[in-house]
């Protein structure tokens, strides 16, 4: 009898153990990054992360925003070289000095002097020649600063201004999704100003997550262009959708961008490129980088770094849209 009942016990306790709970999906949204945000996670319980969320973009301000007069960049871009950098900083400041090497210098966080020049950034536009272009290039050039083994950052020239937003957004999209796994959240999916990051699974629905892509030819509105399945991967778009100038002799569409290597906003072909990475900070360096240089380099350069998976939308000589797609990249678009 003892040892019937001993198996009734352990019968009863792993038959309780093996109730599936439901699955909560929730979703914290808001504005955050001079954009709009939404965070979807998949747990057993109802549980609210939105203090957590807002403490990330808090400290993510705090160190690279240069939209904040007090934020550790800030006081840097105005010569204030006592400021020993914390740990985002110095995360992006190494990954940053990375892709620069591996995009030649297209990526270029130091860029900032002529964004702010070209009306871009949040300091005073100024009207530009090739003088004052050649004037502030001086001031350009990742090769020309670097971080000191306590943190602090030197300049080869004070007035060095850097500018992390091409690459700060898809950090603090890496930075929630490392928060939300220490809160023991395995399945999520982070947008911030359509970019995004996902691991595991849409539990609620019991598949990967689906995300769309918008069509960067549509003036008026939204359209996507095509939906992928996102899994344990990271995702960032760079373009100028709207913003180009149509030659009056020839008729062909240019999109405009700070060329870092000229100065100058750059004639591009290049609508559009959405890239696929390991972590939303990497893809949103080079999806940046990409919109600066040529097809034939970045083509170059995607077929080189096997991390990458990249679609990219542009025009071809004749004016015609084109997409060129990573075999990677098809395997995960949703028919």
């Amino acid at each position: 009898m003892r040892i019937i009942f001993t198996i009734a016990i352990v019968f009863l306790v792993m038959s309780c153990n093996g109730v599936e709970k439901p699955i909560v999906r929730n979703q914290s949204t808001g504005h955050a990054l001079g954009t709009t945000y939404n965070i979807i996670y998949m747990s057993n319980d109802t549980i609210h992360l939105d203090k957590e969320i807002d403490s990330v973009f808090n400290a993510v301000n705090n160190s690279l925003s240069t939209y904040i007069p007090d934020s550790d960049i800030s006081k840097i871009n105005r010569r204030d070289s006592t400021i020993q950098v914390d740990k985002m900083f110095q995360d992006v400041f190494l990954l940053s000095k990375k892709i620069y090497q591996e995009t030649n210098g297209y990526f270029d966080p130091t860029v900032g002097s002529l964004v702010n020049a070209w009306g871009f950034g949040p300091e005073e536009k100024i009207m530009m020649d090739s003088v004052k272009v050649d004037s502030l290039l001086q001031y350009v050039g990742f090769d020309k600063v670097s971080i000191t083994e306590n943190n602090y950052i030197v300049k080869e020239n004070p007035d060095v201004y850097f500018d992390f937003n091409a690459i700060a957004k898809g950090y603090a999209i890496d930075r929630i999704g490392v928060m939300l796994t220490e809160e023991g959240i395995t399945d999520y999916l982070v947008e911030v100003g359509g970019e995004l990051i996902a691991k595991g699974l849409n539990t609620s629905k019991n598949k990967a997550w689906i995300v769309g892509i918008d069509d960067p030819q549509v003036e008026n509105g939204r359209s996507l262009k095509l939906k992928i399945a996102l899994e344990n991967r990271a995702l960032a778009s760079s373009g100028n959708y709207r913003k180009f100038r149509i030659d009056e002799e020839t008729g062909r569409k240019y999109v405009h961008t700070v060329d870092p290597k000229t100065g100058f906003t750059k004639d591009s072909n290049t609508l559009g490129v959405t890239i696929l990475a390991n972590d939303c900070a990497t893809a949103d360096a080079f999806a940046t980088a990409f919109m600066a240089m040529d097809l034939e380099d970045a083509f170059m350069i995607i077929n080189e770094n096997k991390e990458l998976e990249a679609y990219i939308i542009y025009l071809d000589n004749k004016g015609n849209t084109k997409e060129f797609l990573t075999s990677g990249f098809k395997k995960v678009v949703v028919e």
